[in-house]
């Protein structure tokens, strides 16, 4: 690729001051070429070689605004705040009218959270400058550093009228008309821009996932589309397409764009469990259980992949292999919530019964919530006897659950058990009260209380009032 005049001048500067630092002898560069150079270290994260330049620069141009400017830009970036206020005021003495004064002052403001004062130098800067632009981009971040994302949202806006490819302030536009839960507004701009600026894959891309997350699935994937047509490199458009399709259950149309994103990069662990997922859905076991093989294999951190590959064999009814690739997921994190509730779940249906017990108690320990998590668990201690056990988890399930019937039933009937019958009838009375029509939980799972004519009196008491 040829490059521009201006392009190959800047190299030949470089290459010059390179040259000058290797043989040690002095050149002579203009205050713009210092700029440049000092300019392309300091983006390179080589501050000392910046340093250097900016040195040489100063010794050579010791009058240059331009690189005292670049000096303040270097003093703010090393924290040196008071200093560079200081040149900033040397120099606003010279050249009043010069908005990157005003700009610094206000980087130097928004580095001490002062966002409304270094706004109203951002807007003296709009007085003098021509690069507007710039000068809206900046006054938009100070705007979302105050939290005020619609006055950040407007400055976005306007920093996309006088530049329309700045794509940062696209993606900012974008990011506070969502904060804001303005989504359709958000689809109507990008709309308006698209007209004005087509080929712009950011913007078609971003239209996309805001129709995804309205569930507007196929406008979404016509953006993405569109997107794709314009970069057939743009990994994330293609993602998000394989995961509209999806939704839309058009698994051979989602697997061929997660491939894509395959042949674009090295294979995620993500796409390859998608992949499983659309394969199985189609009915390709086999294809299945490969890809979700290549996903743990791929990251054998990703919970996902374990979860995916366990719950493939339990749907198989293939127990054995299920427990032993959650064991092998438990060997890798022993705190994992979700595979302690599936190792439950396959001792359980292997009628290993205390081993399920633990696994729910571990699940519990590690962070799950679930009623469900915690009735299994107490089933699981009533079938094994321990009713202690089971009435202490109960209580403990009452303060994530207080309005539950299901665990008010099984408090009545353990009470009834362990003969505590003040205790048993009080939590009868809750379940009752929560849910009169359930009662045939109590009959189902204690058999020998609903026996007692007492109870079903008392039952049918409560159900006369």
């Amino acid at each position: 690729m040829q490059l521009s005049e201006e392009e190959e001048d800047y190299n030949l500067s470089l290459s010059k001051f390179e040259s000058m630092l290797k043989t040690n002898k002095v050149l002579f560069f203009d205050s713009e070429e210092f700029e440049e150079i000092i300019l392309h270290y300091l983006d390179m994260g080589k501050t000392a070689l910046a340093k250097k330049a900016l040195k040489l620069a100063l010794d050579q141009h010791p009058k240059s605004t331009g690189l005292k400017l670049v000096q303040v830009e270097m003093l703010i970036f090393e924290e040196k705040l008071e200093i560079a206020e200081k040149l900033l005021n040397e120099l606003y003495a010279i050249e009043p009218n010069n908005e990157e004064i005003y700009i610094q002052k206000a980087n130097i403001c928004s580095k001490r959270d002062q966002h409304e004062k270094a706004v109203e130098y951002l807007n003296l800067a709009l007085e003098f400058t021509e690069d507007y632009a710039d000068v809206y981009n900046l006054m938009g971040m100070e705007y979302l550093f105050m939290d005020n994302l619609e006055k950040a949202k407007d400055s976005f806006i306007k920093c996309l009228e006088e530049d329309i490819e700045d794509q940062s302030a696209l993606y900012n536009v974008v990011y506070c008309f969502e904060f804001l839960d303005q989504n359709l507004a958000a689809i109507t701009y990008l709309a308006e821009y698209i007209e004005k600026n087509p080929y712009s894959e950011i913007a078609w891309h971003q239209k996309g996932r805001l129709h995804y997350g309205l569930k507007d699935y196929q406008e979404a994937i016509n953006a993405f589309e569109y997107a794709t047509l314009i970069d057939d490199e743009f990994l994330g458009a293609h993602m998000e397409k394989a995961k509209a399709y999806e939704r839309l259950r058009k698994y051979e149309e989602a697997i061929e764009s997660y491939n894509r994103t395959i042949e674009l990069d090295d294979a995620t662990s993500y796409a390859l469990l998608r992949i499983g997922k659309c394969n199985e859905r189609l009915g390709n076991t086999a294809l299945a259980l490969q890809f979700y093989n290549q996903t743990v294999h791929e990251d054998p951190l990703l919970d996902k992949g374990w979860i995916a590959i366990t719950d493939f064999y339990v749907r198989q009814n293939n127990f054995q292999k299920a427990l032993f690739f959650v064991n092998k997921a438990l060997a890798i994190d022993n705190q994992n919530k979700q595979y302690w509730k599936r190792f439950a779940t396959i001792n359980k249906q292997m009628n290993l019964f205390e081993e399920a017990e633990f696994g729910y108690r571990k699940a519990v320990e590690f962070g799950d919530t679930e009623l469900d998590t915690w009735l299994f668990w107490v089933d699981l201690l009533l079938f094994l006897g321990e009713f202690d056990g089971a009435i202490l988890t109960l209580l403990q399930a009452t303060e994530f659950y207080p309005e539950s019937n299901e665990i008010e039933y099984r408090l009545a009937g353990l009470y009834f058990m362990t003969q505590d019958t003040t205790k048993a009838k009080f939590h009868l009375s809750n379940a009752l009260r929560l849910n009169f029509e359930n009662y045939i939980l109590l009959e189902d799972t204690f058999p020998v209380v609903w026996a007692k004519k007492s109870v079903r009196n008392y039952v049918e008491k409560h159900k006369k009032q």
